[in-house]
C-alpha cells in the first residue's frame, strides 16, 4: 500500500490476484488516470475504459480473438516472415555475410504482420496509418518527457500542430477503411478474415441480438471502432518486436539452444510453411519464448 499524492495505490504481487484482475470481465477494477498528453493516442479504447463501457467493449471484441479466428491469420503471418527473409537474402554480399539491425527489422516485421492481420485487403492503407501513428507516438513521448504545463498542448506550436494533424489524418484514414470494409462485407466482396472485419461482424451481431430482444442498442459507435483500431498497433507492435529482439539476443548468447530450436523447427516443419498445428508441436521454441518473456519483459499491473 502506498500513496501517490492524495491517491492510494495498492501493489499486488500474488499471481492468483493478478490473474483475477486481468481476467475480470465486469470492469470493476478501475485504471489510473492518464496524462492529457496521452489521450491523443487513444481516447476510448479497451485499455483506457473502465466499468460498464470496458465490459461492453470486451464483450464485443472477444469473438475476434477466439483461437479458431486466430488460426485463420497464420497465412498472413507467414507472408510477412517470408518477405523479411527474402529481403535479408538480397542483402548478403558475395562473401556470404551481411549486417542486419535486428531491432529495426523486427519492428518492421511486427508492423507488417499487424497491418495484414488487422486490415487484410486494406493492408497498404493500414501500413501507412501505422507509420503516421508511430510518428504521433514519438511526438507524444517527447512532450511527456518535457516539463508539463497545463494548457500548453493547446498552444499552436509546430509540434502541437503536427500532433493534431496526425491525429486527424489517422482518424480520417480509419473512417474511410471502416466504411469500405462495411460496404465490401455487405456486398460479399470481402471475406471476414481480418481483425477489423471480425470486429465489425461482432458489433453487428451484438446490435442485432439486442434489437430482436427489444433492448436499446449497446454496440460500439463509429468513433469507438476507430479507437479500437488504433489499439491494434499500440497494443501489439512495440511489445512483440521487443520480445522478438530479446529472443534473438538470448539465442545469440546461447548457440547450443539456438541449434536445438532450429533442429526442432526443421524436424516438425521440414521445408513446408508452418501451420497452426505444426507450431503447436514446437515445444523447445515455446519454452524458450516463455522464459525470455518472463526474464526480460516485465511490466506493472
Amino acid at each position: 500500500m502506498c500513496w501517490l499524492g492524495t491517491t492510494p495505490r495498492l501493489i499486488i504481487k500474488d499471481p492468483e490476484l493478478i490473474k483475477e484482475i486481468l481476467s475480470n470481465k465486469l470492469g470493476h477494477f478501475s485504471k489510473p488516470p492518464l496524462s492529457p498528453l496521452v489521450q491523443i493516442l487513444n481516447r476510448a479504447g479497451l485499455t483506457i475504459l473502465d466499468g460498464e463501457d470496458w465490459a461492453r467493449h470486451r464483450r464485443i471484441i472477444n469473438p475476434a480473438f477466439h483461437l479458431e479466428r486466430l488460426k485463420e491469420m497464420i497465412p498472413a503471418f507467414t507472408v510477412s516472415c517470408g518477405k523479411m527473409i527474402e529481403e535479408w537474402k538480397s542483402m548478403v554480399t558475395l562473401e556470404g555475410t551481411c549486417e542486419v539491425d535486428m531491432w529495426v527489422e523486427l519492428q518492421k516485421l511486427t508492423s507488417d504482420v499487424i497491418s495484414r492481420a488487422a486490415f487484410g485487403s486494406s493492408y497498404e492503407e493500414g501500413k501507412k496509418m501505422f507509420e503516421l501513428q508511430k510518428e504521433l507516438i514519438k511526438l507524444t513521448l517527447e512532450a511527456m518527457q518535457s516539463l508539463y504545463i497545463p494548457g500548453l498542448r493547446f498552444v499552436p506550436t509546430k509540434k502541437n500542430q503536427r500532433r493534431k494533424k496526425l491525429d486527424q489524418e489517422i482518424t480520417l484514414m480509419l473512417k474511410k477503411m471502416i466504411e469500405n470494409k462495411k460496404n465490401a462485407t455487405r456486398t460479399e466482396q470481402s471475406k471476414v478474415d481480418d481483425l477489423l472485419g471480425l470486429l465489425l461482424q461482432s458489433n453487428n451481431q451484438n446490435n442485432l441480438l439486442e434489437h430482436m430482444s427489444s433492448k436499446k442498442s449497446n454496440g460500439m459507435t463509429l468513433e469507438e471502432v476507430i479507437e479500437e483500431c488504433k489499439q491494434f498497433y499500440l497494443a501489439g507492435q512495440e511489445t512483440t518486436s521487443t520480445w522478438l529482439t530479446w529472443t534473438m539476443i538470448v539465442l545469440a548468447m546461447h548457440p547450443d539452444w539456438q541449434e536445438k530450436a532450429r533442429d526442432e523447427v526443421l524436424e516438425v516443419c521440414g521445408k513446408k510453411e508452418p501451420s497452426f498445428e505444426a507450431i503447436s508441436h514446437l515445444k523447445i521454441v515455446s519454452i524458450l519464448l516463455h522464459i525470455i518473456l518472463f526474464l526480460n519483459l516485465k511490466t506493472s499491473v
